[in-house]
């Protein structure tokens, strides 16, 4: 008889972004003729750059010339993609990388999801909280997470780092034992960020406890603040202890195109159960070559584009567009009395609550009365109650249109 994996019976009911899109279509079914302006889910609304666009349309030429034909690529990824992301993204910081330790991807999303099937069941997972719900989640399926609490809030074996407010959104580090640490910075949901020294800890932490961070740099090209690190290999002895997962779906707009990397150095090295050392890099190449059969070459050639001085530019002049609206969004929402986080090095605005309305009736009051879609801070952990995200990827007519309507409802 085939058993079904009952690990999945423990996730909740419905993924975050599922339910708000539910809750979105049953509004608009009913309310055909409202301009609904959507600031939750973070997609972007600016066109490929031309020159992703050429780069594209060149290697799709390509694949139709016999002579410039390209089958199967290589699962780990195009060395032209890899010598372009080592030379542009961490050379300028001082980070020396071997093209074997880079791992080209369909998204973030996937890498980090994927990257737990690496560790055995019984290791302790730590999340902060709020937390980007595919931490959780992948970990359930595999059963890592035990039973949900009765209150629904928690997983009885995940360890939850709460960063509010009141604690500047900096998250304690663990006082129990825990194998993997899932980090996000700049933060999905909050928008805030670490220091390189903040980051130290973390790392000496790691080190000390013999665990290892999984550290998520989607949002890292919005950085603008001194000492805020773009990725964690700037920070001495993060190699031993971390893998590093990139995009550029927010940072060049291929949220539809699909392509991402992560970073695996040779210098991490784990223990298996008989506390032999075990390299983590060779093991993600298995798997991946196992199990993924690579990105496009059309959209290689175009992420490869990026990195050239107009894509460069073309794609800075994306960035600072959503900054603009980020901007726009943190100082009217301060304006009317709000209480407002993130959105500096970050695409991401997060929202107290006014007068203590829980997440999803806040949610529910922009969605009738102004008519804006955000995202319920609940649906990202218990720490996450209270709160909403906004993202600056709207178009910026449509983010001021969602402004002015919010300022005139009543708290």
């Amino acid at each position: 008889m085939v058993k079904v994996n009952e690990n999945f019976d423990l996730i909740q009911n419905n993924y975050l972004f599922v339910e708000i899109a539910r809750r979105v279509d049953e509004f608009q079914n009913q309310n055909p003729d409202v301009d609904l302006i959507k600031m939750g889910i973070g997609d972007v609304t600016k066109p490929l750059s031309k020159t992703v666009i050429k780069a594209y349309k060149d290697a799709v030429d390509e694949m139709a010339d016999a002579e410039k034909f390209r089958g199967y690529g290589p699962e780990q990824g195009y060395d032209f993609l890899i010598d372009a992301i080592i030379e542009n993204d961490f050379k300028p910081l001082g980070v020396e990388l071997k093209n074997t330790e880079v791992f080209i991807s369909d998204g973030a999303k996937c890498d980090t999801g994927n990257f737990q099937e690496l560790f055995a069941k019984d290791n302790i997972i730590a999340v902060t909280d709020p937390v980007y719900p595919v931490y959780v989640d992948s970990n359930v399926m595999a059963g890592r997470s035990g039973e949900m609490s009765d209150d629904g809030q928690h997983y009885e074996n995940i360890v939850y780092l709460p960063a509010t407010a009141e604690n500047n959104f900096v998250p304690e580090l663990p006082k129990e034992d825990v194998d993997i640490i899932y980090l996000c910075y700049p933060n999905n949901p909050t928008g805030t960020t670490l220091t390189k020294d903040q980051l130290k800890e973390w790392i000496d932490y790691a080190k000390d406890n013999d665990a290892i961070i999984l550290f998520d740099a989607a949002y890292e090209a919005f950085i603008k603040t001194e000492n805020v690190p773009h990725s964690i290999y700037e920070v001495e002895g993060a190699k031993e202890v971390a893998v590093e997962f990139r995009s550029y779906s927010k940072t060049a707009g291929f949220t539809g195109t699909r392509c991402a990397y992560c970073v695996v150095p040779e210098e991490l090295i784990i223990k298996n159960s008989k506390g032999e050392d075990v390299q983590l890099t060779p093991l993600w190449n298995r798997r991946q070559s196992t199990k993924f059969n690579g990105v496009s070459y059309p959209v290689q050639r175009a992420a490869e584009s990026i990195y050239t001085p107009e894509g460069k530019k073309e794609t800075q002049e994306n960035l600072d567009y959503y900054a603009k609206n980020a901007q726009l969004i943190r100082e009217s929402l301060e304006a009317i009395g709000l209480d407002v986080y993130g959105g500096v090095d970050s695409p991401y605005i997060w929202v107290k609550t006014p007068n203590d309305i829980d997440s999803w009736a806040f949610f529910d009051l922009l969605l009738n009365e102004a008519n804006v879609v955000s995202t319920p801070g609940a649906g990202f952990g218990p720490s996450g109650e209270g709160y909403i995200r906004l993202t600056a990827f709207n178009k910026y007519e449509k983010t001021q249109q969602a402004m002015e309507r919010i300022s005139k409802l009543e708290f």
